[in-house]
């Protein structure tokens, strides 16, 4: 596995891959690797020549009071699961290579990211948005690949490639989970044992919620407040949980049919997000 710090070393190794003609594709992170991060390294090899990662904790989604000064580095063990990974490059800008001091200029994706995480955290999306065309920008990928634990940023990414003709195919893997069924994540790491054991019930609010509304026996509002119960009793801070439709995660009425359900709470000090995504005209079809 190569790894490269700077943008020239990075697009001189680029350079000779694309004149082979060999397919690239990328997955941006930030860091703390998890088995999850693994999966979209194994999703990229089966989609491309060469795979591309870059490790970036990335400080302008992290708004103030968050933890970007303790958010978990892990650079020597990232190294050694992306080289068992069969990684080909591995990206580690400083700041500096990433952001020009007196840049001016900043990626806003207007609706989808004003919502849900987009509220209880501005400015985050403009963070992701920026960072993550500018590391399009530098590694021109065919391919690049993200988590679907991350529904809304998946959905912000998506919206600024099409909106601005960016040409790359964004690949999402679906969300890797833990026995218990917490999804997998970086922040886990801040959990207690304690919280850990009470940190599934997330996961099991949007499965219980996702089962009523196949039922069709009660109406979007009343699971979402279900819902916001059940955390509360379990010892969560909920922030939202949404019933959506998939597209525009616009709140989803009786007449839609592809949704999913985004929730994110604190548990203590740590805040989680996840979600279900699922198709009710699936759920509905007749069985042959």
């Amino acid at each position: 596995m190569q790894i490269v710090k700077t943008v020239s070393a990075l697009q001189a190794t680029l350079k000779i891959w694309r004149q082979a003609g060999e397919i690239i594709a990328f997955v941006p992170t930030m860091g703390n690797l998890h088995r999850g991060h693994l999966q979209l390294v194994q999703a990229a090899k089966t989609r491309a020549n060469r795979v591309v990662v870059s490790i970036f904790v990335n400080p302008t989604q992290f708004g103030v009071g968050e933890d970007f000064e303790s958010y978990p580095r892990t650079e020597q063990e990232d190294r050694q699961k992306l080289h068992e990974a069969a990684t080909d490059l591995l990206f580690l800008p400083a700041v500096t290579e990433v952001y020009r001091p007196d840049a001016q200029t900043v990626i806003s994706v207007t609706g989808v990211s004003g919502r849900y995480c987009g509220a209880s955290r501005p400015g985050h999306f403009t963070g992701v948005a920026t960072v993550v065309c500018k590391l399009f920008n530098i590694v021109q990928p065919d391919i690049a690949v993200f988590g679907e634990k991350d529904f809304q940023q998946l959905a912000v990414i998506r919206a600024m490639v099409r909106d601005l003709n960016i040409p790359v195919d964004i690949l999402s893997v679906a969300t890797v989970r833990e026995a218990s069924g917490l999804a997998m994540s970086s922040r886990n790491n801040y959990l207690n044992a304690e919280e850990r054991n009470i940190a599934a019930s997330l996961y099991k609010s949007l499965c219980t919620a996702q089962e009523a509304i196949l039922l069709s026996g009660q109406t979007y509002p009343a699971i979402e407040q279900q819902a916001l119960q059940y955390l509360k009793q379990a010892g969560f801070q909920p922030d939202y949980f949404s019933i959506c439709r998939s597209q525009d995660l616009q709140a989803a009425t009786p007449d839609d049919s592809e949704l999913v359900i985004l929730a994110a709470a604190k548990l203590g000090k740590t805040r989680l997000i996840d979600n279900v995504s699922f198709s009710l005209s699936a759920a509905k079809a007749p069985k042959s």
